[in-house]
């Protein structure tokens, strides 16, 4: 058997620069994978079989066999594996679960069925599901541009901790497609607000809350009923800098220190919301 971690992530930034001619918009944004994961197990068999301990997740709705297809046709490989998903990354939170699921079944199975097909191609596998997934092969902190289609690795953000917040409301269908149609030109940027942090990052330069930036920030609250409640209660629960994660409806925070970030997660826990301390990954070897 084969065991396998699939980590979350968050967006350090998301800026839109511009809406593009095919209808898609033009984005540039920071990525940081974080140690709140799921656990997925392979083992061989003559068919695919998929199972999950979240009474929610539906296979029919995942990327995790859409994953597992392409790899079969791309290799010819034909028999199949048990994959068995324990879920700790909150569903449709904007956390990228199911993309980080899809890639450690790239990897996995690649690994379970002896393919050794080079990461060049697994990433092409990868690119054909989503742009997350594409990210999650490596994790680590990492620039997307274009859709956010490009991926490229940056120099590792230092370890930091941070909270999130997963607010208690309804899970919007096509949440991400909403958001973005309900962007103005008022609420693109040039992209300065990442290229600053890049530069950052690449001189080993503390990044701090303040350089935080999520352009859905601006319009989540009004997409999302409720979820103006729930900062509030991030804020009085001693956070400062609260942003969306991705396109949410996930909030986080990151902490000062651990100690801080911490007494941030104990205190929304205490009252009874859901919210989870983490920490900042660096990326996985190939």
């Amino acid at each position: 058997m084969l065991t396998l971690l699939a980590p979350a992530k968050i967006n350090l930034t998301l800026e839109v620069l511009t809406k593009r001619a095919d209808g898609f918009h033009e984005l540039l944004s920071i990525i940081q994978a974080i140690d709140l994961c799921d656990r997925l197990c392979f083992q061989p068999g003559n068919q695919m079989a998929y199972k999950c301990d979240h009474p929610d997740w539906s296979a029919e709705k995942s990327l995790v066999p859409r994953a597992a297809r392409l790899l079969k046709e791309a290799s010819g490989y034909s028999r199949g594996a048990t994959i068995e998903i324990s879920k700790r990354i909150p569903l449709l939170s904007g956390l990228g679960g199911d993309s980080s699921d899809a890639a450690a079944v790239l990897v996995g199975l690649n690994r379970l069925w002896e393919l050794a097909l080079p990461m060049g191609e697994v990433a092409k596998l990868a690119s054909q599901l989503g742009s997350d997934v594409t990210f999650f092969l490596s994790g680590g902190t990492a620039l997307a541009q274009g859709r956010g289609e490009a991926v490229s690795p940056l120099p590792p953000l230092p370890r930091r901790w941070l909270v999130l917040l997963i607010p208690g409301i309804p899970r919007l269908p096509g949440k991400t497609a909403r958001l973005y149609a309900s962007l103005e030109e008022s609420h693109y940027t040039p992209g300065r607000i990442t290229e600053e942090m890049v530069t950052a990052l690449t001189r080993g330069e503390a990044v701090t809350p303040a350089s935080l930036f999520n352009v859905f920030d601006s319009v989540a609250d009004s997409s999302f009923a409720g979820l103006d409640g729930f900062r509030q209660k991030f804020k009085e629960a001693g956070a400062g800098s609260i942003h969306l994660a991705g396109s949410g409806p996930a909030l986080f925070a990151i902490g000062k220190s651990k100690t801080r970030a911490n007494r941030i997660f104990k205190n929304l826990k205490a009252q009874g919301l859901e919210a989870y301390l983490a920490g900042t990954l660096a990326a996985t070897p190939e």
